[in-house]
C-alpha cells in the first residue's frame, strides 16, 4: 500500500490491495494497523512536546514516570501514552493520536470492502500495546466489526468434561497479534488478511475486551 495521509480513501487503498492478492471470501478477516486509519481520519498533530498532547488525550493517569506516562484513553484503553506516538508519523515533529472511535473505523472500512466486493469481512483495528509484568508489544484490537471479540467457552465441558466457568478467549486480539507477524513493525504491511479462521459470529466491540473495573484488580 502507498503512504496513507489525511483524506485518503483508506477502503479504497485496502481494497486495491485485497484485489492484488486475490480478493475476498466468506469469513475473512481484515486486520488493519492503527497507524493508517488514524493518519486517514487527520488524527495527526504537529507537537513539540509529545507528553503535553498525552497528558490531554489521557482521561486518567495510572503511573507515569519522567517522560513515560502508562494513561487511561477517553476509549477506556490503558497503554502507554494515551496512545500517542511519534514512530510512523511521516514527517519530524508530528504525532499520531488514536482514532475517535476505532469501532466506527472498523465499521466503515467492513462497509466499503463489502460494497466493492460483495462479501463483509470481519475487520480489526489494532495498535501495539505493552503488557504488565511482560516484556515487549504485542499488537492488540482496538477497534472491531463483523465478529465477536470474546469466544465464551464459560458453561461447556473441556476435554475431561470438567465445566468451564471463567474461559473467555480474546480472539480478535490473538488475531490481531497474528497479524502483526506478517505485518511488522517497521517498514512493513499496514494490513493483513486472515483467511481460514472461524472467528465467533455476531456484532461485537472492541469496549468488550476492556477489563470492568469491578473486576479490576490493579486500579
Amino acid at each position: 500500500m502507498p503512504e496513507v495521509r489525511p483524506g485518503d480513501d483508506l477502503g479504497g487503498l485496502v481494497g486495491d490491495a485485497i484485489e492484488r492478492a486475490g480478493g475476498l471470501e466468506p469469513g475473512d478477516v481484515v486486520v488493519v494497523a492503527q497507524k493508517v486509519v488514524s493518519k486517514a481520519e487527520g488524527r495527526l498533530e504537529h507537537a513539540e512536546d509529545h507528553v503535553a498532547v498525552a497528558l490531554r488525550e489521557a482521561r486518567a493517569v495510572r503511573r507515569r514516570r519522567d517522560d513515560l506516562i502508562i494513561a487511561e484513553t477517553e476509549h477506556g484503553f490503558v497503554c502507554a501514552n494515551a496512545g500517542v506516538d511519534r514512530s510512523n508519523a511521516s514527517e519530524e515533529g508530528w504525532v499520531v493520536l488514536l482514532p475517535h472511535d476505532p469501532d466506527a473505523s472498523a465499521t466503515a472500512l467492513r462497509a466499503a470492502l463489502a460494497e466493492r466486493f460483495g462479501v463483509a469481512p470481519a475487520v480489526i483495528v489494532t495498535d501495539s500495546f505493552g503488557r504488565p509484568w511482560r516484556q515487549g508489544t504485542t499488537d492488540v484490537a482496538i477497534g472491531v466489526a463483523g465478529m465477536l471479540p470474546l469466544l465464551d467457552l464459560r458453561g461447556t465441558p473441556d476435554d475431561r468434561g470438567y465445566e468451564l466457568h471463567a474461559t473467555l478467549v480474546a480472539v480478535a486480539d490473538e488475531l490481531a497479534g497474528a497479524a502483526e507477524l506478517v505485518m511488522g513493525q517497521a517498514g512493513g504491511s499496514p494490513a493483513a488478511l486472515v483467511r481460514g479462521y472461524r472467528v465467533p459470529v455476531g456484532e461485537g466491540s472492541a469496549r468488550e475486551l476492556i477489563m470492568p473495573s469491578e473486576r479490576d484488580l490493579f486500579p
